[in-house]
C-alpha cells in the first residue's frame, strides 16, 4: 500500500498530509511564508517528519495543489531534498483530474479549487456544492454532469475584518469570532458582529440562491477550510463539514497518477 505526501499551498498556510492508502497518518500547517527559502523549508519538513515519526524514504508520490506560484519550486526543491521525490502539480498537463471545466477559461480555476471538487463528487456525487472557508470564502459547484460548473469568490471574514481595520484610522485590528449577541457594546464586538454575522447571512443567501436552481436544488452542501468550523452552528443549510476535503482530494489524484 503506497505512502503519499499531499501539500496545499494556499495564501496564508501551507498544510501537508501523508496517507497510507486511505488513512490519513498525520497533517500539520506551516506558514505560507513568501520569502521562505528550500533550505529553509526542507529543515521545517525534516522536523515534521521527524515529530510525526514519518519515514521520508517511504513516500511514494508527491501531489500539491498551489494557489501561490512562486513558492511551487521552493516546495519542490525541498521536498525532493527531503523525500527523493518529483513533487506533481495539479493543473500541469501530466496531471489528470478526470472532470471536465465549463470555465470559459480552465487555466483560471485555482487547483485547490478543482481539488475541492473532485473529492466531493467522489464522496457525494453529482451534483454537489462545495463552501470553502479560508483567505477566500469560495463556492464550487459539480453539476449533474460531473462537470466543474463554476462559483463564486468572495473575500473571507479574516479579509474583510483586516481590510476594514487598515482603511479606517480609529477602527483597531481585531480576529474575527462568533458573538453571542448581535448587537456590539464597544469597537471590537460591533466589528467582530458585524464581520461574523454578515459573513453568516451572507453565506445562507447565496446558498438559498444556489439551491432555487432546479439543477442544484438537491445538492448537498459541503463545507471545509480553517474557518468553516466556526459556521456550522449558524447554518444548517451546510450538510456535511470535511475538514481535510482538499487533502483528501490529493490522495485521490496521487493514486491515480502514481498508482495504488
Amino acid at each position: 500500500m503506497k505512502q503519499f505526501l499531499v501539500v496545499d499551498i494556499g495564501n496564508t498556510q501551507m498544510v501537508f498530509g501523508i496517507f497510507k492508502g486511505e488513512e490519513l497518518l498525520c497533517h500539520w500547517r506551516l506558514s505560507s511564508n513568501h520569502h521562505l527559502t528550500s533550505d529553509e523549508l526542507a529543515w521545517q519538513l525534516h522536523g515534521m517528519f521527524e515529530q510525526f515519526e514519518q519515514n521520508p524514504a517511504a513516500i511514494d508520490g508527491i501531489m500539491a495543489a498551489s494557489v501561490v506560484p512562486h513558492l511551487d519550486a521552493t516546495l519542490s526543491a525541498a521536498c525532493e531534498r527531503i523525500c527523493s521525490k518529483i513533487t506533481a502539480f495539479v493543473g500541469t498537463q501530466d496531471v489528470k483530474t478526470g472532470m471536465a471545466i465549463d470555465y470559459k477559461n480552465p487555466r483560471e480555476v485555482g487547483a485547490d479549487r478543482i481539488v475541492n471538487a473532485v473529492a466531493a463528487k467522489a464522496a457525494f456525487g453529482a451534483p454537489v456544492i462545495v463552501l470553502d472557508c479560508g483567505t477566500a470564502t469560495t463556492f464550487d459547484l459539480v453539476s449533474t454532469k460531473g462537470h466543474y460548473a463554476g462559483g463564486l469568490i468572495i473575500p473571507g471574514m479574516e479579509v474583510s475584518i483586516e481590510a476594514l481595520s487598515q482603511r479606517a484610522a480609529k477602527l483597531p485590528e481585531v480576529s474575527v469570532m462568533r458573538t453571542d449577541t448581535l448587537i456590539g457594546r464597544d469597537t471590537v464586538s460591533s466589528m467582530q458582529a458585524g464581520a461574523y454575522w454578515a459573513s453568516v447571512d451572507g453565506l445562507k443567501g447565496i446558498i438559498g440562491r444556489l439551491k432555487a436552481m432546479d439543477e442544484y436544488a438537491s445538492a448537498p452542501v459541503v463545507a471545509t477550510g480553517g474557518l468553516s468550523s466556526q459556521l456550522l452552528e449558524d447554518i444548517p443549510e451546510i450538510g456535511e463539514h470535511r475538514a481535510h476535503l482538499t487533502l483528501d482530494g490529493l490522495r485521490l489524484l496521487a493514486t491515480e497518477h502514481f498508482g495504488s
